[in-house]
C-alpha cells in the first residue's frame, strides 16, 4: 500500500517500515560505490574502443566526480523544495539513464557527456537518500540505520574492480555501466511505491549566483589539470588566474549571504579547517592509485583486467579493518599524532608503489595494496572524524555538506593529477611505460609531506571529546 504523504517526525513512522527505507537507500548507496571502482579497470579497453589515450580517459572518472561535488549543494534545498521522495526517485531514473547511455556510446565526447548526466544523479540520490534516513529514523535508531545503508558503501569497491575485470574480459566494458539498470529500476519502484514525502517549511532562496561562482571556480582548476599536459603554459596560467579569481568573488559574495551555497567561513574552525584542507591534500595524493594502479598492472606488467581487479579490490578490504582499530588509536595517540603517523605512511606507500616490476611477485603487489588500503583509510576515518568533532550543532548540517562537496573534489583531483602527470610524462599518444608511472607515484608521494605542517599545529583538546583522548576538550580558536 503506497504510504500517503505525511508531517510526522521520525518516532511516528512504523516501525516495520523503517527497514525497508534503509534497505531503498542502500541500493542507491550501492550504485554509486560501485559505480565509483568499476569503471577503472576497464578504462585500457574503452580507450582502445573509443579511440581514445588512456590518459584522456581520466576524464570519464574525473567528470563524474566533479559532477558529483559541484551540485551536492543543490541537493539538500531541491529536497526542501520539491520533496525527498519526488528528488530521490527522478534522481535514480537519472543515474539510471546516464549509465545506460553510457553503455551505447559510441565516441569519447558522447561517454563523457553521459558520464556528467550520471553525475548529476548521484549528487541528488546519494545526499538526499542520507537525508531522508535522517528524517525517517528516531536518533536512537540512527545508527542502526546508517549501518544498514551504509553497508554497500563497504561491499561497492570490494566487489567493483572484480566484476568490472570479470565483465570486460568476459562480456565488454559497455557491461559495467548495464549492470547499474536493474539496481536503477529497482530503487525506483521502491521508492515511489514505499517511501513517505514528508512536509517541511520552505526553504530559503537558493543562492545562485554562489553557487555559479563556485561551480566555475572547481570547474575551470579541473580542466586546468585535465589539460595540462598539451595545452600551452600561458593558457593554463590564465586559467588557473581565472579559477582564483572565482573563488575570490564566491568568497566575498558569501560573506554577505545568510545562506550561501557553499560556507567557507567553516574552514576557519580549526580543527575542521586543518582535518579538511590538510586532510585534503592526503585525500588527493591517495585517491590517484584509484585511476593509476590499475592501469600500471595492465599496461605496465602486462596484467588482464581481471588479474587486475584481482589485485586492485584488496585496498577495499582493509576497510572494515579499520573501522576496528581506529577508535583505540585515537584514544591512545589523540589526532595530531595519529594524523602525522599516517600522512608519512600515505607518502611510503606511494613511494612502494614506484618500487613494483615485472619480477616483483604477485604477493608483494598484494601485499603493498592491502598496505595502501589500510593507510588511505585510517587517514580518511581519522581526518573525518576530526572535522565534525568541534562543529556546534547549528552548524553541523552546512558542514556536512561542504566537507561532502570537498571529499569528492579530492577524487576529482586526485585522479586528474595524476593522469596529468602521466600524460606531462609520456609523449603524446604513446603508451606510459613502466617507469613512467613509478615517477608519477613518486610525484604523488610528496603531497602528504605537505600537509604535515597543518597537523602540526592541532592541540590536544582538538576533538577530543570524540578521541577521549584528552579529559577536557579544548575549544576552538
Amino acid at each position: 500500500m503506497r504510504a500517503a504523504p505525511s508531517s510526522s517526525t521520525p518516532d511516528e513512522t512504523p516501525v516495520q517500515g523503517r527497514p525497508l527505507v534503509a534497505i531503498i537507500v542502500a541500493i542507491a548507496f550501492l550504485m554509486e560505490q560501485l559505480d565509483a571502482t568499476i569503471v577503472t579497470t576497464a578504462i585500457p579497453d574503452m580507450a582502445r574502443s573509443l579511440q581514445a589515450s588512456v590518459v584522456q580517459m581520466s576524464l570519464a572518472v574525473s567528470a563524474y566526480v566533479l559532477t558529483l561535488a559541484v551540485f551536492i549543494p543543490l541537493s539538500g534545498w531541491c529536497a526542501d523544495r520539491f520533496g525527498g521522495r519526488r528528488v530521490f526517485v527522478a534522481a535514480l531514473g537519472l543515474f539510471t539513464a546516464g549509465s545506460v547511455l553510457c553503455g551505447v556510446a559510441d565516441s569519447f565526447p558522447m561517454l563523457v557527456a553521459m558520464r556528467v548526466l550520471q553525475g548529476l544523479g548521484g549528487a541528488m540520490m546519494t545526499p538526499v537518500g542520507r537525508l531522508i534516513l535522517l528524517r525517517s529514523f528516531p536518533r536512537s535508531q540512527l545508527v542502526r540505520a546508517m549501518t544498514y545503508a551504509t553497508l554497500p558503501a563497504i561491499i561497492g569497491p570490494v566487489i567493483g574492480p572484480l566484476l568490472g575485470g570479470y565483465l570486460t574480459t568476459s562480456l565488454s566494458w559497455r557491461w559495467i555501466f548495464y549492470v547499474n539498470l536493474p539496481f536503477g529500476l529497482l530503487g525506483m519502484v521502491l521508492a515511489a511505491r514505499y517511501l513517505q514525502e514528508d512536509e517541511t517549511a520552505p526553504p530559503p532562496t537558493f543562492d545562485l549566483r554562489g553557487f555559479v561562482l563556485f561551480g566555475l571556480a572547481v570547474g575551470l582548476l579541473q580542466f586546468t589539470m585535465e589539460g595540462a599536459a598539451h595545452l600551452p603554459g600561458a593558457f593554463l596560467a590564465a586559467l588557473v588566474l581565472g579559477a582564483v579569481a572565482l573563488l575570490a568573488l564566491f568568497s566575498r559574495h558569501s560573506r554577505s549571504r545568510e545562506h550561501p551555497a557553499v560556507d567557507l567561513s567553516l574552514l576557519r574552525e580549526r580543527a575542521f579547517g586543518i582535518a579538511t584542507l590538510g586532510g585534503g591534500l592526503c585525500r588527493v595524493a591517495m585517491n590517484g592509485p584509484v585511476y593509476l594502479l590499475p592501469l600500471m598492472l595492465q599496461l605496465g606488467l602486462g596484467m588482464s583486467p581481471v588479474q587486475s581487479g584481482a589485485l586492485t579490490f584488496l585496498s577495499a578490504v582493509a576497510s572494515p579493518v579499520v573501522r576496528v582499530f581506529v577508535g583505540g588509536a585515537l584514544r591512545r595517540l589523540g589526532f595530531r599524532k595519529l594524523l602525522l603517523i599516517s600522512a608519512l605512511a600515505c607518502t611510503a606507500t606511494l613511494s612502494s608503489f614506484a618500487l613494483i616490476g615485472p619480477d616483483t611477485a604477485h604477493s608483494w603487489i598484494a601485499a603493498a595494496i592491502v598496505f595502501y588500503g589500510l593507510v588511505r583509510s585510517t587517514q580518511f576515518m581519522t581526518s573525518n572524524t576530526l572535522a565534525y568533532a568541534d562543529i556546534s550543532a547549528p552548524r553541523l548540517s552546512r558542514a556536512t555538506s561542504l566537507g561532502g562537496l570537498l571529499q569528492q573534489l579530492t577524487v576529482s583531483f586526485g585522479v586528474s593529477m595524476g593522469a596529468a602527470w602521466l600524460g606531462l610524462l609520456t609523449p603524446h599518444h604513446a603508451v606510459p611505460t613502466l617507469q613512467t608511472f613509478h615517477l608519477t607515484f613518486v610525484l604523488l608521494a610528496v603531497l602528504p609531506v605537505l600537509a604535515l605542517p597543518a597537523f602540526v599545529r592541532l592541540q590536544v583538546g582538538d576533538g577530543a571529546i570524540v578521541s577521549g583522548h584528552a579529559a577536557t576538550p579544548r575549544r576552538n580558536e
